[in-house]
């Protein structure tokens, strides 16, 4: 098989892939996200001591409010499902699984330990329904780190190291970087986060791929079988 040849195939291997172990992927995924959110609203509706406002900084008042990021923001929980998707066996789903909740736990501990919530923002919502009604539902608070940056750094990090082990044309890793960045500005453009929590939440979102992704998928230079990771 020639190299153009095998380029072309990267594609069908994302493929074959995804479809192996769809269910145990789809309900792990939702059952992931319904006990994180338990959690996490939780903690948000029962602090355990007085709330500290994030300050706001130069960068804050850099980026302005943008309604049509709520999409971008949202995108998120579609977003950090594709990394799942791209394992093909149990083993290497479960891990992925244990490496993110432990991501998420230290987001909560911090959360527990040290409630944190944006400042109030001059803005009437109300003329804003799609960021109104996520504010209902989220207000503002288990601020610092962003574990909405978080897990969005952590899912675009072990995305470019699952495409290029499918050896994916160049592009898909930038239109995977470029969503990554995308849902990064969505936290400050909807004033869910500020720079600060932006910041930390970069932190641990890197920091906790980047020892994952070397331990539980080293990275090599030749593409492989789909059956291998």
């Amino acid at each position: 098989m020639n190299d153009a040849h095998e380029q072309t195939l990267w594609y069908r291997q994302l493929a074959a892939v995804i479809a192996q172990h769809a269910v145990l992927k789809s309900l792990g995924t939702m059952l992931f996200i319904a006990v994180f959110f338990g959690a996490y609203f939780f903690l948000l509706k029962n602090p355990a001591s007085a709330v500290t406002v994030m300050p706001l900084t130069w960068a804050d008042r850099l980026i302005g409010f943008e309604p049509r990021a709520m999409a971008l923001y949202v995108s998120l929980w579609v977003y950090v499902s594709l990394p799942p998707a791209l394992l093909a066996t149990p083993q290497a789903l479960f891990a992925y699984a244990r490496a993110m909740a432990g991501t998420c736990m230290i987001g909560l501990v911090i959360f527990y330990l040290w409630p944190t919530a944006v400042p109030v923002a001059d803005i009437d919502w109300a003329l804003y329904p799609g960021v109104d009604f996520l504010k209902t539902l989220d207000a503002g608070g288990n601020a610092f780190p962003s574990l909405h940056v978080a897990t969005a750094v952590f899912s675009g990090v072990w995305l470019q190291g699952l495409l290029r082990r499918f050896d994916a044309p160049r592009w898909t890793r930038w239109l995977n970087g470029l969503w990554c960045v995308g849902i990064v500005y969505s936290t400050l453009a909807t004033r869910q986060h500020v720079a600060v929590d932006v910041a930390a939440g970069l932190l641990l979102g890197a920091l906790a791929a980047a020892w994952s992704l070397r331990h539980l998928l080293p990275l090599k230079s030749r593409p492989i079988k789909p059956a291998a990771l």
